[in-house]
């Protein structure tokens, strides 16, 4: 775990407009002074991210809000009051002065105070130092490709792009935050994640809605994202034998991500995953890029069941397996 002497010097390099590898409890981030538009470009150049996709600002607490947004609704303080520190943004009006490279050109700003101690002492440290309260920080991989949960897999994925990588551990979460847009009043769902549907209804009084055309752009909502390098296939549960064995006769070799189906002796590389959501985009991404790494010809995913609680988890297989093989 980071000490205080490696918070202090990541202080001093977000400051002279450097990047810091930050872990938070979803993901690990690449973070930049936020309010420093030259340090928030070198984010894009070492991810490869396009220019009109926005960053989420990491803040220390939801007393920083109004210093990133305007026209705060009460719904905001009241998400923020039930949920931060933790794995949700909100889609806010952005205050003046936040940089375009930041909010990718909209008149919106995505906001949260991440679950890390790490995280939350290098905020205040930032604060504290006359830094301006806010980190902008998307997944520290490259553009599309599977998300970092370990300081080793940021080394691995940005090398010397990066001047210093926090270690905080495994992340607790393992998958993004569930994005809220609350731009327009009522809350919109623009991205799921471990804060639920049902868990914004209780504070919300009402299911968040989908999202319409004209929604704001949100980090990590392409169609195609959190992907290997290898290409991916989701099979049915039942058929995943037939269909391995069939693989097996034809000389493929398959890393297989299973959460019900037992392994066997065959060539295929197997991690199986828990059968229950949580447990299970814990360790999707780790399991993801580790048979990415095994050499396979093609990662085969169990259909996962298709009910509310694997929202999240649905909607991050969905994304890698339309961006799997490009």
């Amino acid at each position: 775990m980071s000490d205080k002497a490696e918070i202090a010097r990541a202080v001093e390099l977000l400051k002279a407009g450097e990047l810091v590898g930050i872990p938070t409890e979803t993901v690990y981030g690449l973070g930049a002074d936020a309010a420093n538009p030259a340090a928030v470009a070198k984010i894009f150049a070492a991810k490869g991210r396009p220019a009109d996709h926005p960053l989420i600002v990491h803040i220390p607490g939801a007393a920083h809000l109004e210093r990133w947004a305007r026209e705060v609704p009460d719904l905001a303080f009241e998400l923020a009051e039930a949920f931060w520190p933790g794995p949700l943004t909100l889609i806010l009006k952005r205050a003046a002065g936040v940089p375009d490279a930041v909010t990718g050109g909209q008149d919106t700003v995505g906001l949260r105070v991440p679950g890390h101690p790490v995280a939350l002492d290098l905020l205040r440290a930032f604060a504290a130092a006359g830094g301006s309260g806010g980190i902008a920080a998307p997944s520290a991989n490259r553009f599309g490709r599977i998300s970092p949960t370990t300081a080793e897999h940021v080394r691995e994925e940005l090398g010397d792009a990066v001047a210093l990588v926090l270690d905080g551990g495994p992340c607790a979460v393992g998958i993004e935050s569930t994005i809220i847009d609350l731009s327009s009043g009522l809350p919109v769902l623009l991205r799921p994640g471990h804060v639920t549907p049902s868990a914004i209804e209780a504070v919300c009084g009402a299911l968040p809605a989908a999202p319409t055309a004209a929604a704001p752009r949100a980090s990590g909502t392409l169609e195609a994202h959190y992907a290997p390098a290898a290409p991916m296939r989701r099979v049915d549960g039942a058929r995943l034998p037939e269909f391995l064995d069939a693989m097996r006769r034809d000389g493929r070799r398959c890393g297989v991500l299973a959460h019900s189906s037992p392994g066997s002796d065959s060539p295929h590389v197997w991690k199986m995953l828990p059968a229950q959501p949580a447990g299970y985009a814990h360790d999707l991404y780790a399991a993801l890029r580790e048979l990415d790494h095994a050499g396979v010809d093609l990662i085969v995913v169990e259909a996962i069941p298709e009910t509310p609680a694997w929202q999240a988890v649905a909607d991050r297989l969905r994304r890698a397996l339309a961006g799997a093989g490009a």
